[in-house]
């Protein structure tokens, strides 16, 4: 790993998300930070879902304090840090498919409420227009997108609380079999 950085640049470059984990040289980690940031940043717009923003700052904190504590690490544990992507537990064997089997219910939970708040926000948009040019504007270019989307994130909320029935299911059944 790279030697330790300038503090001032470092508390600079922490500002925005991933920045300060490029600039200490933690390159997967910082592209991993920006790209979650600037992914929330970018549906917080397309779909016009404000409360995302909530998520945006999270991954703000997260990063910016990540940083610092990697700073405030003496050298050796400093150099023993190791460079990963930040959801290589999601692409390693079996970590990805604990940590799904772990939360499936509250990321279903999430993916289902997200989704209704698209499909909300969609209805709200329709009930605001009333001129002609708008209604085909926003139709094509906003509404569609977000009942799209909307209905896909509600109905992979719905897959993932089946699955898991599902699982629970044929787990009892190979109990009862036993």
């Amino acid at each position: 790993m790279t030697k330790k950085k300038n503090g001032f640049l470092t508390f600079c470059f922490s500002l925005f998300p991933g920045a300060g984990e490029m600039y200490m040289g933690f390159m997967k980690m910082g592209v991993s930070l920006m790209a979650v940031f600037l992914a929330i940043i970018g549906l917080m717009e397309w779909l016009e879902i404000p409360a995302l923003a909530f998520l945006a700052v999270l991954v703000w904190f997260y990063s910016f304090f990540h940083v610092h504590n990697l700073r405030g690490l003496d050298d050796e544990e400093f150099y023993a840090v190791e460079d990963r992507y930040l959801f290589s537990a999601l692409t390693e064997e079996n970590s990805g498919q604990k940590l799904t089997q772990t939360y499936r219910k509250v990321i279903a939970i999430v993916f289902i409420i997200i989704g209704v708040v698209c499909l909300w926000q969609g209805c709200y948009n329709i009930l605001r227009i009333f001129d002609l040019p708008g209604i085909v504007y926003v139709i094509g270019n906003r509404l569609i997108p977000q009942f799209v989307v909307g209905i896909a994130i509600i109905a992979l909320g719905i897959f993932l609380i089946r699955g898991k029935k599902q699982e629970l299911s044929d787990e009892a059944d190979r109990e009862e079999e036993k």
